[in-house]
């Protein structure tokens, strides 16, 4: 394949990133979750949405709301339950008898960081209400649609030990997710951390940003420079989980009944702009690619029975894909190649 020419002057060594004071303020509060606090942060600049699957306890809904003081902004929650509607989540219509007229009453969809709590509890119809809102940042009610704030990011986090009263998410759903990011336990050493801030003295964090600065840093990452190369080894690794064996993964072919949609490819190039940015870099790397590849793709495929039976999981597919296609070299016109 002929690649065109660079579009950009060489780039510089790599920086301080303007980011950090916000990433080192949550972290006052929240102990021994840097990969689950990294993938926030690259969902807020490279506007995604972030699903959180853990067991109670490890303080998703906690580390949400300390994200959302820190970066300003509107904040709402929303608890999700079997007899929540739709009009609950994005609002409706109300007739007021004095006016004579209908009124629209919004809901607390609109907001610009939403904590969807316990998403899986709610039903077919209350997740379908989110589909829009999720991928045009609008809704419609009666005739009439409404923009949500800029940004707007949902934030869903889901029990997976728990089948009672909860809901699977649908496929199309799962999609407009750019993450899943799965929470695990804290090693000893960060829970003795963790119990000596919670029952010590209040922590109080400070807001740093606003609706305003957070746009100013989508744009910055919206500027990272994306090597050809770098869209190339993204599309590689997506296109391999739909035609497997035409990848040299032959064993998986019977194993995954649906691949990833393109969207996964879009997502893990923006991921790897915003990652990029994170780590001071004005252009992104085949290594941050790699870097976000489970996280984005792990809720996107769809096993077949067979492999469920077998004991295969998505995170294993996803290790073998990045066996199979390690993260390239290139250089970009610096001393720094990776």
């Amino acid at each position: 394949m002929t690649y065109p020419q660079r579009l950009v002057p060489p780039p510089q060594l790599t920086q301080p990133s303007p980011i950090e004071p916000v990433l080192f303020e949550v972290k006052r509060l929240i102990v021994g979750q840097d990969h689950l606090l990294e993938r926030l942060l690259v969902a807020l600049l490279a506007r995604g949405h972030v699903l959180l699957e853990g067991v109670p306890g490890l303080a998703k809904t906690a580390t949400v709301k300390a994200l959302a003081r820190v970066v300003g902004g509107n904040f709402g929650r929303v608890q999700f339950t079997p007899d929540l509607v739709p009009a609950d989540l994005i609002g409706t219509r109300i007739y007021n008898a004095k006016n004579a007229e209908f009124v629209t009453e919004l809901g607390p969809i609109f907001v610009h960081l939403l904590l969807a709590d316990e998403i899986n509890r709610a039903p077919a119809k209350v997740q379908s209400a989110l589909l829009e809102v999720m991928q045009e940042h609008q809704v419609t009610i009666g005739k009439q649609t409404h923009f949500v704030p800029d940004p707007f990011l949902v934030l869903a986090t889901q029990n997976p030990i728990e089948s009672d009263g909860t809901y699977p998410l649908p496929e199309a759903q799962l999609d407009r997710f750019m993450f899943k990011v799965l929470v695990g336990y804290p090693s000893y050493e960060d829970e003795i951390v963790i119990v000596e801030r919670v029952t010590g003295a209040n922590i109080v964090l400070q807001t740093l940003l606003n609706p305003e600065g957070l746009r100013h840093f989508q744009q910055e990452v919206e500027r990272v420079y994306v090597d050809p190369h770098v869209v190339l080894y993204a599309a590689t690794l997506v296109h391999a989980t739909r035609e497997p064996a035409r990848h040299g993964l032959a064993r998986l072919h019977g194993a995954l009944l649906y691949g990833a949609s393109p969207r996964a490819s879009i997502n893990l190039v923006s991921g790897a702009r915003a990652l990029a940015f994170m780590r001071g870099r004005p252009y992104a790397l085949p290594r941050d690619v790699a870097d976000l590849v489970p996280d984005v793709l792990r809720h996107r495929m769809v096993l077949s029975y067979e492999a469920v039976a077998d004991g295969l999981t998505t995170d294993m597919i996803v290790a073998e894909l990045l066996q199979r296609f390690p993260p390239p070299h290139i250089d970009l016109g610096d001393r720094y190649v990776g």
